[in-house]
């Protein structure tokens, strides 16, 4: 009974795993709305208390499907950014959160708004398997093995670099993974990031138009690296928006949202499976809230 036990026990591990790696793309909210969610040099890039709070997951309910849920703090200061990151990820057996705390520094170049972005996290990484959906002994000692392993101290570094409506940065997150190559991790680890976008008036006025078209350079652990190429469309002073960005991992996103007042922010973004995956499940679907204070 043991060994079919622990081999019941194995295939399910496997099986999470593998529904781990059927998702590749990340959080939508990373590439406008919320860009500290993958970059700290982001955090308190604007003055004022930013929350915003990011919940995905698959459109079919597949069970073990990975789920995710992030939420993010940021204050901005003076030159200064302070913020908090807390991720929830959880396939199949597998859970995993994340806590770090991020310190930016946001260097004007001039008396425009040339600027440099200097961000820094550090926390803790903590994974195990959920005994309660374990079909099988929940008491096996490879389960026991496994969650009795310590926290792994995490965190992330990134740089930007912004003039006007122009947005160069670079991140390297998951430094934990980056510099020890034997950590044990879920597939799917970002392992750097990179993007440029430039943001355009159509036309002018409360009632006007902007575009800001974004190119992005990404890494995944386990696979060949990723371009992202898309735009967001801003109406009404911003507070309209609509997503599209196509990636080369052969899916797409889309999305719409309102940000009123420049203050409570409401999106929501469906991202297309990848095409090696496209005949067993539909894509995601992502929303995302976010209040802004003070600004």
């Amino acid at each position: 009974m043991k060994i079919i036990h622990k081999t019941c026990l194995l295939i399910t591990f496997i099986a999470a795993v593998n529904t781990a790696k059927a998702q590749l793309n990340p959080l939508s909210s990373q590439y406008y709305t919320n860009q500290y969610v993958i970059n700290p040099a982001f955090a308190g890039y604007q003055e004022g208390i930013k929350i915003n709070g990011s919940y995905r997951k698959l459109w079919d309910n597949v069970p073990g499907a990975p789920v995710t849920q992030n939420l993010t703090v940021d204050y901005g200061f003076k030159k200064v950014g302070l913020g908090i990151t807390v991720s929830h990820e959880s396939a199949g057996l597998e859970r995993q959160v994340r806590a770090v705390g991020s310190y930016a520094y946001h260097l004007k170049l001039n008396e425009n708004s040339d600027a440099l972005h200097f961000g820094i996290s550090l926390g803790i990484l903590n994974q195990r398997l959920e005994n309660a959906d374990i079909y099988g002994n929940p008491n096996d000692p490879l389960v026991g093995q496994y969650n009795n392993r310590k926290s792994y101290l995490d965190g992330d570094f990134g740089v930007a670099y912004t003039s006007n409506g122009l947005n160069i940065q670079a991140a390297i997150p998951n430094l934990k993974s980056f510099l020890k190559k034997e950590t044990i991790k879920l597939a799917d680890v970002a392992t750097f990031y990179s993007a440029i976008s430039y943001k355009f008036p159509i036309s002018k006025g409360p009632e006007g138009f902007d575009a800001e078209p974004k190119v992005a350079y990404r890494g995944v652990k386990g696979y060949k690296n990723i371009w992202d190429a898309g735009v967001q469309v801003g109406m009404i002073n911003q507070q309209l928006f609509a997503l599209a960005m196509y990636h080369s991992s052969e899916s797409a996103t889309f999305g719409i949202g309102m940000d009123f007042r420049n203050k409570y922010l409401i999106s929501g973004s469906y991202t297309t499976q990848t095409s090696a995956l496209s005949a067993y499940t539909n894509g995601s679907f992502e929303l995302n809230l976010r209040l802004s204070l003070g600004r």
